[in-house]
């Protein structure tokens, strides 16, 4: 593809954002409830201006009850007649549910959407968990994986030492930075400074996970729940985040068609998202990439363009991605210390990168910030999203 479409009209005019954790909430129904009103009111916007609801849940096993976009309605009486869909793209589902909503706005089907992506993962045993996550792999290939989908990431993470060297350090260096900024975050399911040592260190309380990985390099099973009301950009609204480009592409589900550690859909979907947008990254403020596993950051980092291939390790041994850096990447904490409800995180991060461009982030603040992307994929760099996000209002 080389002319690349307009960028989506629809506005963020709202959100709510539930903390992510071990919840007392027993399903996802509860968990959307929770936003669900919050961000209409958030927005200003009553229940019966609603044209569409786009659900982000994922579930995969971790709930028998199924059809979540009717549940929505369940948590708002107002909602109970308006039109809506449940979408699922592996840790990418928010995100897919996001587009889905712009693709209706642009389209002229309806002016404002909910969109609501929830996960309730805790109450499911730890070894389903893992069988139940290695549905976002290629089962025919990679199904019997050891350690689940740590253990996908885990051969990845090995694959990149063995061709670029051992990055144990740089990893603990990506684990430290987004556990200091979750410390900020009250959203974030862990809200504490763990520290490079000891992220750095194997021990009865870090031990080995998959490969190299070790357990501060994977993301939080967590519960929780975020929302946006997205609008038409002649809605009357308090405040409004535009998307200045929004893109999505795909690569193989099979690790075995492709070379992995070229993260080849995120390069795509990022250097797409750059051009509609009109930008390099030396004009972004800020990144809220998908690090679900530390080596996921840093191949992010890669395929942004931050580094060459091979040299990822090298943005964070230089600060680069700091909070003070030239590029704060995860001032939220990230999946990392944030947390991973899968159905909530693509939504999540557009939460936070909302928060930032309004001024409303407290003490995760990144000082002035003017334009933010957002990174989220399903799978192992399947499907992959990026929005470039700014305040226009």
């Amino acid at each position: 593809m080389t002319d690349l479409p307009p960028a989506p009209q629809g506005r963020i005019i709202g959100w709510a954002h539930t903390r992510f954790g071990k919840s007392d909430a027993p399903d996802v129904e509860t968990l959307m409830a929770q936003v669900t009103g919050a961000a209409l009111d958030h927005a200003g916007i009553p229940a019966d201006r609603i044209d569409g609801i786009f659900a982000g849940v994922f579930n995969g096993g971790f709930q028998k009850q199924g059809f979540a976009g009717a549940l929505v309605a369940l948590g708002h009486d107002g909602l109970a007649h308006v039109p809506a869909v449940r979408l699922e793209n592996a840790c990418a589902t928010g995100s897919a549910a996001i587009t889905a909503a712009l693709d209706f706005i642009g389209s002229g089907r309806g002016r404002v959407a909910l969109v609501v992506g929830a996960e309730k993962m805790t109450a499911t045993p730890g070894g389903e968990i893992g069988d139940i996550l290695l549905g976002a792999s290629y089962r025919a290939e990679e199904g019997c994986t050891p350690g689940g989908f740590a253990g996908v990431f885990g051969r990845i993470a090995g694959s990149y030492f063995q061709r670029h060297g051992d990055v144990s350090r740089e990893l603990a260096m990506i684990a430290a930075k987004n556990h200091a900024n979750g410390a900020l975050n009250p959203f974030a399911h862990i809200r504490k400074d763990l520290g490079f040592d000891f992220c750095n260190t194997i021990s009865d309380r870090n031990p080995r996970a998959a490969g190299p990985l070790r357990r501060t390099d994977c993301s939080l099973v967590s519960d929780g729940a975020a929302a946006l009301v997205i609008a038409h950009p002649d809605t009357d609204a308090p405040r409004a985040i535009g998307f200045r480009a929004q893109r999505q592409a795909n690569d193989y589900l099979p690790i075995s068609r492709r070379d992995i550690l070229e993260f080849a859909g995120a390069r795509r979907a990022w250097a797409q998202a750059l051009e509609q947008a009109g930008i390099t990254l030396d004009d972004l403020s800020l990144v809220e990439t998908h690090d679900c596993f530390t080596i996921a950051e840093l191949l992010e980092y890669e395929a942004m363009g931050l580094t060459r291939r091979g040299q990822g390790g090298r943005a964070i041994a230089e600060g680069v991605t700091a909070r003070g850096g030239s590029l704060p990447v995860n001032p939220s904490g990230g999946l990392k210390s944030r947390g991973h409800p899968i159905g909530a995180t693509g939504v999540s991060q557009h939460v936070m990168a909302a928060m930032q461009l309004t001024d409303e982030a407290g003490g995760m603040q990144v000082p002035g910030a003017a334009l933010a992307g957002v990174f989220n994929m399903g799978g192992a760099a399947v499907a992959n999203y990026v929005s470039i996000l700014e305040r226009v209002k």
